[in-house]
């Protein structure tokens, strides 16, 4: 027979269990709704006129490489509009990046809501021209690790995100 004492043990260390299991998907919502609000800060922040000028100037900009883009725009350390413009592009992109590899980023709310192939592939050239010319191999390497995990994302996922 099971005695009083033994119920109301039972009884306590279930209300404890099931305590335990609500605070953990409190703080899994929690943590999606922390996302969800980053990528729509992020968002914000890339669809300012200043950002979306800058954006079209580098996907305009017409270079076939490095070099060329060194010839019309005087490199990667200039005050020249297209050159500060793919600093800019870049360095939003790099901030991506790091999120992502901190895991502080959802990566299906991260490839869904920006376009992520389009400006690697144009500002490529100049990020790996700029390690070669001044020896710095981390120059926007979390630009490219979001690109790298783009590509990844897409092979699982069977879609075709850029």
């Amino acid at each position: 027979m099971v005695d009083i004492q033994t119920v109301s043990i039972a009884v306590a260390s279930s209300g404890v269990f099931l305590a335990a299991v609500y605070y953990m998907l409190q703080l899994r919502h929690q943590n999606r709704v922390r996302q969800s609000d980053l990528v729509i800060r992020l968002y914000a922040q890339s669809t300012t006129d200043e950002w979306e000028h800058a954006y079209m100037k580098v996907l305009s900009a017409p270079f076939e490489d490095y070099e060329d883009f060194c010839r019309k725009y005087g490199g990667t350390l200039t005050e020249n509009p297209v050159s500060i413009a793919v600093d800019k592009i870049s360095a939003f992109y790099e901030q991506l990046g790091y999120l992502l590899y901190k895991k502080l980023i959802d990566p299906d709310m991260l490839f869904e809501m920006f376009s992520i192939g389009r400006p690697w592939n144009k500002i490529k050239p100049i990020i790996y021209g700029a390690r070669k010319q001044y020896d710095q191999p981390t120059i926007y390497e979390w630009f490219e690790y979001l690109y790298d995990e783009l590509q990844k994302y897409n092979r699982i996922t069977n879609k075709s995100r850029g």
